[in-house]
Protein backbone atom coordinates (compact mmCIF):
# COMPACT_ATOMS: atom_id res chain seq x y z
CA UNK A 1 0.00 0.00 0.00
CA UNK A 2 1.30 3.28 -1.28
CA UNK A 3 0.98 6.28 1.23
CA UNK A 4 1.18 10.10 1.89
CA UNK A 5 1.74 11.41 5.15
CA UNK A 6 0.60 15.22 5.41
CA UNK A 7 2.35 16.84 8.23
CA UNK A 8 1.94 20.18 9.72
CA UNK A 9 5.19 21.15 11.28
CA UNK A 10 3.45 23.65 13.44
CA UNK A 11 0.92 21.10 15.34
CA UNK A 12 1.06 21.99 19.12
CA UNK A 13 1.18 18.04 20.42
CA UNK A 14 3.59 17.30 18.90
CA UNK A 15 7.49 17.07 18.20
CA UNK A 16 10.40 16.43 15.32
CA UNK A 17 10.81 13.50 17.89
CA UNK A 18 7.55 12.17 17.85
CA UNK A 19 7.07 12.45 14.14
CA UNK A 20 10.34 10.34 13.32
CA UNK A 21 8.54 7.91 15.80
CA UNK A 22 5.09 8.14 13.89
CA UNK A 23 6.62 7.74 10.37
CA UNK A 24 8.44 4.80 11.49
CA UNK A 25 5.99 3.49 12.78
CA UNK A 26 3.91 3.38 9.53
CA UNK A 27 6.75 2.72 7.61
CA UNK A 28 6.17 -0.76 9.38
CA UNK A 29 2.91 -0.70 7.78
CA UNK A 30 3.10 0.95 4.51
CA UNK A 31 5.12 2.42 1.46
CA UNK A 32 4.99 5.58 2.93
CA UNK A 33 6.13 9.28 1.75
CA UNK A 34 6.39 12.49 3.98
CA UNK A 35 5.36 16.26 2.72
CA UNK A 36 5.42 18.85 5.33
CA UNK A 37 2.92 22.23 4.76
CA UNK A 38 4.62 25.40 4.46
CA UNK A 39 2.06 28.06 4.45
CA UNK A 40 -2.05 27.66 4.88
CA UNK A 41 -3.72 26.03 2.10
CA UNK A 42 -0.49 24.04 1.26
CA UNK A 43 -2.06 21.07 2.56
CA UNK A 44 -4.38 20.97 -0.06
CA UNK A 45 -2.05 20.92 -3.04
CA UNK A 46 -0.34 17.91 -1.28
CA UNK A 47 -3.90 16.09 -0.83
CA UNK A 48 -4.76 16.59 -3.84
CA UNK A 49 -1.13 15.27 -5.90
CA UNK A 50 -1.08 12.68 -3.78
CA UNK A 51 -4.33 11.22 -5.12
CA UNK A 52 -3.56 12.50 -8.45
CA UNK A 53 -0.17 9.78 -7.88
CA UNK A 54 -2.91 7.05 -7.34
CA UNK A 55 -1.82 6.62 -3.97
CA UNK A 56 -4.07 4.46 -1.60
CA UNK A 57 -3.95 6.51 1.90
CA UNK A 58 -3.33 9.68 2.84
CA UNK A 59 -2.85 10.11 6.70
CA UNK A 60 -2.50 13.59 8.22
CA UNK A 61 -0.48 15.01 11.32
CA UNK A 62 -1.73 18.30 12.56
CA UNK A 63 -5.50 19.60 13.54
CA UNK A 64 -8.55 19.76 12.22
CA UNK A 65 -7.80 22.67 10.31
CA UNK A 66 -4.54 20.23 8.26
CA UNK A 67 -7.30 17.82 7.88
CA UNK A 68 -9.85 20.18 6.38
CA UNK A 69 -7.65 21.33 3.65
CA UNK A 70 -6.59 17.39 2.93
CA UNK A 71 -10.61 16.60 2.46
CA UNK A 72 -10.57 19.37 0.43
CA UNK A 73 -7.25 18.17 -1.73
CA UNK A 74 -8.71 14.81 -2.23
CA UNK A 75 -11.93 15.66 -3.33
CA UNK A 76 -10.85 18.26 -5.97
CA UNK A 77 -8.58 15.58 -7.33
CA UNK A 78 -8.81 13.30 -10.26
CA UNK A 79 -7.41 10.18 -9.90
CA UNK A 80 -5.38 8.69 -12.60
CA UNK A 81 -7.61 5.63 -13.14
CA UNK A 82 -11.11 4.25 -12.14
CA UNK A 83 -13.26 2.23 -12.92
CA UNK A 84 -16.72 2.62 -14.49
CA UNK A 85 -19.90 2.87 -11.79
CA UNK A 86 -16.84 3.49 -9.09
CA UNK A 87 -18.16 6.02 -6.10
CA UNK A 88 -16.33 8.83 -5.50
CA UNK A 89 -15.31 7.48 -1.61
CA UNK A 90 -13.79 4.52 -3.72
CA UNK A 91 -12.33 6.23 -6.04
CA UNK A 92 -9.62 8.75 -3.46
CA UNK A 93 -7.12 7.95 -1.70
CA UNK A 94 -8.50 6.60 2.01
CA UNK A 95 -7.98 9.38 5.08
CA UNK A 96 -6.36 8.58 8.30
CA UNK A 97 -6.21 11.40 10.88
CA UNK A 98 -3.13 11.17 13.80
CA UNK A 99 -4.59 13.79 15.99
CA UNK A 100 -1.83 16.58 16.53
CA UNK A 101 -3.68 19.62 17.22
CA UNK A 102 -4.97 21.14 20.45
CA UNK A 103 -8.97 19.77 20.03
CA UNK A 104 -9.02 16.86 16.90
CA UNK A 105 -12.90 17.15 16.83
CA UNK A 106 -12.66 15.05 13.66
CA UNK A 107 -10.47 12.59 14.51
CA UNK A 108 -12.33 12.16 18.27
CA UNK A 109 -16.01 11.64 16.31
CA UNK A 110 -14.10 8.73 14.42
CA UNK A 111 -13.42 7.18 17.77
CA UNK A 112 -9.77 7.83 18.24
CA UNK A 113 -8.06 8.58 21.50
CA UNK A 114 -7.15 12.28 22.24
CA UNK A 115 -3.41 11.80 22.27
CA UNK A 116 -1.42 11.07 18.78
CA UNK A 117 0.21 7.80 19.95
CA UNK A 118 -2.75 5.92 21.19
CA UNK A 119 -4.42 7.33 17.39
CA UNK A 120 -1.37 5.88 15.60
CA UNK A 121 -1.50 2.72 17.78
CA UNK A 122 -5.26 2.43 16.45
CA UNK A 123 -4.36 3.46 13.01
CA UNK A 124 -1.90 0.48 12.47
CA UNK A 125 -4.42 -1.80 13.68
CA UNK A 126 -7.24 -0.43 11.82
CA UNK A 127 -4.69 -0.47 8.31
CA UNK A 128 -3.52 -4.33 9.15
CA UNK A 129 -7.65 -5.37 9.39
CA UNK A 130 -8.94 -3.67 6.55
CA UNK A 131 -11.25 -1.57 9.00
CA UNK A 132 -12.60 1.65 7.70
CA UNK A 133 -15.86 3.34 7.32
CA UNK A 134 -17.08 5.61 4.75
CA UNK A 135 -18.06 9.00 5.91
CA UNK A 136 -20.45 11.68 4.31
CA UNK A 137 -19.39 15.80 4.16
CA UNK A 138 -20.62 18.84 4.50
CA UNK A 139 -20.29 21.51 1.56
CA UNK A 140 -20.23 25.49 1.84
CA UNK A 141 -20.06 26.62 -1.82
CA UNK A 142 -17.50 25.27 -3.09
CA UNK A 143 -15.61 24.09 -0.03
CA UNK A 144 -16.12 20.86 2.19
CA UNK A 145 -16.15 20.29 5.70
CA UNK A 146 -15.97 17.08 7.70
CA UNK A 147 -17.64 18.02 11.60
CA UNK A 148 -19.16 21.52 11.73
CA UNK A 149 -19.80 25.37 10.34
CA UNK A 150 -20.85 28.58 11.75
CA UNK A 151 -22.26 31.78 10.47
CA UNK A 152 -22.23 34.29 12.80
CA UNK A 153 -20.91 34.48 16.62
CA UNK A 154 -19.17 31.07 16.81
CA UNK A 155 -17.32 32.01 13.62
CA UNK A 156 -16.64 35.41 15.06
CA UNK A 157 -15.40 34.12 18.47
CA UNK A 158 -12.81 31.64 16.17
CA UNK A 159 -11.30 35.14 14.65
CA UNK A 160 -10.38 36.25 17.56
CA UNK A 161 -8.90 33.44 18.96
CA UNK A 162 -6.65 33.14 16.14
CA UNK A 163 -6.00 36.50 16.21
CA UNK A 164 -4.91 36.15 19.87
CA UNK A 165 -2.56 33.08 18.73
CA UNK A 166 -0.95 35.20 16.35
CA UNK A 167 -0.18 36.95 19.13
CA UNK A 168 1.83 34.06 21.15
CA UNK A 169 -0.98 33.13 22.75
CA UNK A 170 -1.75 29.66 23.41
CA UNK A 171 -5.25 27.78 22.58
CA UNK A 172 -7.10 26.90 25.88
CA UNK A 173 -10.70 25.87 27.16
CA UNK A 174 -10.49 29.51 29.02
CA UNK A 175 -9.25 31.79 25.61
CA UNK A 176 -12.31 30.46 24.07
CA UNK A 177 -14.54 31.37 27.16
CA UNK A 178 -13.48 34.78 27.15
CA UNK A 179 -13.30 35.39 23.07
CA UNK A 180 -16.95 34.31 23.29
CA UNK A 181 -17.97 36.78 26.28
CA UNK A 182 -16.34 39.33 24.53
CA UNK A 183 -17.84 38.47 21.34
CA UNK A 184 -21.43 38.31 22.44
CA UNK A 185 -21.23 41.57 24.75
CA UNK A 186 -18.95 44.04 22.86
CA UNK A 187 -19.42 42.89 19.34
CA UNK A 188 -22.71 41.60 18.10
CA UNK A 189 -25.46 43.02 17.36
CA UNK A 190 -27.84 41.33 19.23
CA UNK A 191 -31.15 43.51 18.60
CA UNK A 192 -30.84 43.02 15.12
CA UNK A 193 -31.05 39.51 14.03
CA UNK A 194 -29.71 39.62 10.09
CA UNK A 195 -29.95 35.76 8.99
CA UNK A 196 -32.19 34.30 6.68
CA UNK A 197 -32.70 30.00 6.03
CA UNK A 198 -34.00 29.03 2.82
CA UNK A 199 -35.05 25.46 2.06
CA UNK A 200 -36.53 23.92 -1.11
CA UNK A 201 -40.38 24.10 -0.70
CA UNK A 202 -40.21 25.14 2.52
CA UNK A 203 -41.27 28.88 3.84
CA UNK A 204 -38.18 30.63 4.87
CA UNK A 205 -36.97 31.15 8.57
CA UNK A 206 -35.78 34.84 9.22
CA UNK A 207 -34.83 36.80 12.11
CA UNK A 208 -31.98 34.50 13.02
CA UNK A 209 -28.99 35.76 14.86
CA UNK A 210 -26.52 32.90 14.75
CA UNK A 211 -26.52 29.67 12.80
CA UNK A 212 -24.53 26.54 13.82
CA UNK A 213 -24.23 23.44 11.44
CA UNK A 214 -22.96 20.44 12.11
CA UNK A 215 -22.03 16.27 9.58
CA UNK A 216 -21.55 15.05 13.60
CA UNK A 217 -21.78 15.19 16.74
CA UNK A 218 -20.39 16.39 18.96
CA UNK A 219 -19.84 20.36 17.80
CA UNK A 220 -16.54 20.25 19.58
CA UNK A 221 -15.03 19.76 22.98
CA UNK A 222 -14.12 21.67 26.31
CA UNK A 223 -11.27 19.74 26.90
CA UNK A 224 -12.70 16.36 27.80
CA UNK A 225 -16.39 17.49 27.74
CA UNK A 226 -18.14 17.32 24.39
CA UNK A 227 -20.18 20.23 23.74
CA UNK A 228 -23.65 18.72 21.79
CA UNK A 229 -25.91 21.63 20.00
CA UNK A 230 -27.37 18.87 17.84
CA UNK A 231 -26.54 15.39 19.13
CA UNK A 232 -28.31 13.59 16.92
CA UNK A 233 -26.14 14.71 13.74
CA UNK A 234 -24.05 11.48 12.04
CA UNK A 235 -21.18 11.17 9.46
CA UNK A 236 -24.27 9.00 7.72
CA UNK A 237 -26.96 11.87 8.10
CA UNK A 238 -27.61 14.90 6.12
CA UNK A 239 -26.70 18.21 7.81
CA UNK A 240 -28.64 19.21 10.98
CA UNK A 241 -28.94 22.88 12.11
CA UNK A 242 -29.37 25.01 15.46
CA UNK A 243 -30.14 28.65 14.88
CA UNK A 244 -30.64 31.32 18.03
CA UNK A 245 -33.44 34.05 16.90
CA UNK A 246 -32.97 37.12 19.38
CA UNK A 247 -30.07 36.99 21.31
CA UNK A 248 -31.27 38.05 24.68
CA UNK A 249 -28.86 37.04 27.80
CA UNK A 250 -31.56 34.81 29.50
CA UNK A 251 -32.22 32.97 26.40
CA UNK A 252 -28.92 32.61 25.39
CA UNK A 253 -27.54 31.84 28.42
CA UNK A 254 -29.95 29.00 29.06
CA UNK A 255 -29.87 27.49 25.55
CA UNK A 256 -26.14 27.39 26.08
CA UNK A 257 -26.46 25.80 29.41
CA UNK A 258 -28.42 22.92 27.26
CA UNK A 259 -25.75 22.21 25.14
CA UNK A 260 -23.44 20.75 28.17
CA UNK A 261 -26.44 18.55 29.35
CA UNK A 262 -25.83 14.70 29.83
CA UNK A 263 -28.64 14.29 27.11
CA UNK A 264 -28.47 17.42 25.30
CA UNK A 265 -32.01 18.98 23.87
CA UNK A 266 -31.83 22.52 23.14
CA UNK A 267 -35.22 23.84 23.10
CA UNK A 268 -37.10 26.99 23.45
CA UNK A 269 -38.88 29.48 21.34
CA UNK A 270 -35.95 31.38 20.09
CA UNK A 271 -34.28 27.75 19.22
CA UNK A 272 -34.56 26.52 15.82
CA UNK A 273 -33.20 22.86 15.32
CA UNK A 274 -32.88 21.29 11.89
CA UNK A 275 -32.26 17.25 11.58
CA UNK A 276 -30.82 15.45 8.58
CA UNK A 277 -30.87 18.30 6.06
CA UNK A 278 -30.04 17.69 2.20
CA UNK A 279 -29.29 21.55 1.15
CA UNK A 280 -30.31 24.79 2.55
CA UNK A 281 -29.15 28.35 1.91
CA UNK A 282 -27.89 31.17 4.94
CA UNK A 283 -28.17 34.98 3.66
CA UNK A 284 -27.81 37.82 6.10
CA UNK A 285 -28.62 41.48 5.42
CA UNK A 286 -25.29 42.45 6.39
CA UNK A 287 -21.67 40.99 6.07
CA UNK A 288 -21.29 37.93 8.82
CA UNK A 289 -18.18 35.97 9.95
CA UNK A 290 -17.84 32.61 8.23
CA UNK A 291 -16.14 29.14 9.71
CA UNK A 292 -16.02 25.92 8.43
CA UNK A 293 -14.01 22.66 11.21
CA UNK A 294 -12.62 25.39 13.14
CA UNK A 295 -10.97 27.69 10.81
CA UNK A 296 -12.32 31.35 10.18
CA UNK A 297 -12.99 31.91 6.71
CA UNK A 298 -13.49 35.90 6.32
CA UNK A 299 -17.61 37.70 6.16
CA UNK A 300 -20.05 36.28 3.99
CA UNK A 301 -23.58 37.52 3.06
CA UNK A 302 -24.67 34.11 1.49
CA UNK A 303 -23.66 30.20 1.53
CA UNK A 304 -25.31 27.64 0.14
CA UNK A 305 -24.39 24.44 1.88
CA UNK A 306 -25.57 20.65 0.94
CA UNK A 307 -25.11 17.36 2.51
CA UNK A 308 -22.05 14.68 0.28
CA UNK A 309 -23.53 11.27 1.07
CA UNK A 310 -20.80 8.37 1.40
CA UNK A 311 -18.12 10.75 0.31
CA UNK A 312 -14.82 9.69 1.77
CA UNK A 313 -13.38 6.35 2.96
CA UNK A 314 -11.75 6.81 6.21
CA UNK A 315 -9.29 4.28 8.35
CA UNK A 316 -10.98 4.23 12.14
Amino acid sequence: MRAVLVVNPKATTTSERSRDVLVRALRSEVDLSVRYTRRRGHAMDLAREAAQEGVDLVVTLGGDGTVNEVVNGLMAAEPPTFRTGQTTAERLPALATVPGGSTNVFARALGLPREWPDGTSMILEGLRLGRSRTIGLGRADDRYFTFCAGFGIDAAVIQRVERARKRGRVSTPALYFRSTVSQYFLASDRRHPSISLERPGEAAETDLGTVIIQNTAPWTYLGDREINPNPEASFDLGLDVLAMRQLKVASTARTVTQFFAREPDPHGRQVLRLHDVAEFTLLSARPLAFQLDGDYLGEREKVRFASIPAALRVIC
